[in-house]
């Protein structure tokens, strides 16, 4: 049930997004259109409504207290459903919107892939903004989702959550990247070869998220040589130049990577399942009319080369 005395106002959400997001005021009055010592007053009363100082000083500028990390993206979706409920979802315009979208991603899915998506996203909704955030392991992408402070989230786990919407975008499938004078390119390797070399392998997300590479070799019962391990997919790569290291990894991955770098592709000698990339989303976003055309426009993310499940 609503306070009748909660003083919080469409117009303080408005303001206190726009400082979120500016972090100065003197940038946040020019966007609101208000003069800096209005903003400032306003800025002083929601630091009086909230208790927190919400803005503070550090390093290279103001920076969010906690509690407004928390606040941001609940202010954001509160002011998206305000405006919902004057747009019919058949009207949206997206050439209009000044929204802010956020994804959160892991490494792996190149620029190449969502070159298409931001060509697409900047021709249609050319005010908008958009957010990319790493998907880490100390990420907790799930109550991200829920309280709005992403939108979508982009993966490839082999069970994402089941309380989450999904829509697949693409298939992939696994090949083994190595130096292009590795003595694999020469002598294509056995499946037990293949698991005495010496790989250079991903950092588990957690062990509730393990990829596909390392699912499929517990269900087989099969271990391979973890000789190195590394935080990013984009750091992998070039750990394999002059070295015996091999990287078994997506083949739109290591199409992109063999074309700058000394690097040769052989086939995987283990089948892995296909990889299916997909969008993740929250229920509550479902009907919402800007998300769903930011759904659609995601959707759209291709790379040459990949396999576009039928039916999405």
């Amino acid at each position: 049930m609503r306070n009748p005395q909660n003083p919080l106002s469409a117009f303080h959400l408005n303001v206190l997004t726009v400082l979120f997001e500016e972090r100065n005021v003197t940038r946040a009055a020019r966007r609101l259109r208000l003069s800096q010592p209005a903003t400032s007053l306003v800025l002083k009363q929601l630091r009086e409504m909230f208790g927190d100082p919400l803005l503070v000083r550090g390093q290279g500028g103001m920076v969010l207290t906690e509690r407004a990390r928390v606040l941001q993206g609940m202010a954001a979706k509160v002011l998206e459903e305000l405006d919902g409920l004057l747009v019919d979802p058949e009207d949206f315009d997206p050439s209009s919107t000044q929204q802010t979208f956020t994804i959160a991603l892991p490494d792996q899915i190149l620029p190449l892939t969502l070159s298409s998506v931001m060509q697409e996203f900047r021709r249609r909704a050319p005010l908008a903004r958009l957010t990319m955030r790493a998907l880490g392991p100390d990420f907790d992408f799930e109550g991200a989702l829920a309280n709005g402070t992403v939108d979508l989230v982009i993966s490839n786990w082999p069970a994402p959550p089941p309380s989450l919407r999904r829509s697949i975008l693409f298939e992939d499938e696994f090949v083994c990247l190595v130096d292009r004078n590795h003595h694999f390119t020469r002598h294509p390797p056995s499946a037990d070869a293949y698991l005495a070399a010496d790989h250079v392998v991903p950092a588990d997300y957690a062990i509730a998220h393990r990829g596909v590479v390392e699912t499929h070799l517990s269900v087989i019962r099969a271990v391979r040589e973890r000789r190195v391990v590394s935080a990013y997919f984009s750091m992998a790569p070039y750990l394999l130049v002059d070295t015996d290291l091999v990287f078994t990894v997506t083949r739109h991955f290591a199409e992109h990577f063999a074309n700058i770098l000394p690097l040769a592709i052989i086939p995987s000698p283990i089948v892995y399942p296909p990889i299916q990339f997909y969008q993740l989303w929250h229920e509550r976003m479902h009907h919402a009319p800007t998300h769903r055309w930011f759904r659609q426009v995601i959707g759209r993310m291709r790379a040459t080369g990949m396999r576009i499940p039928r039916g999405d």
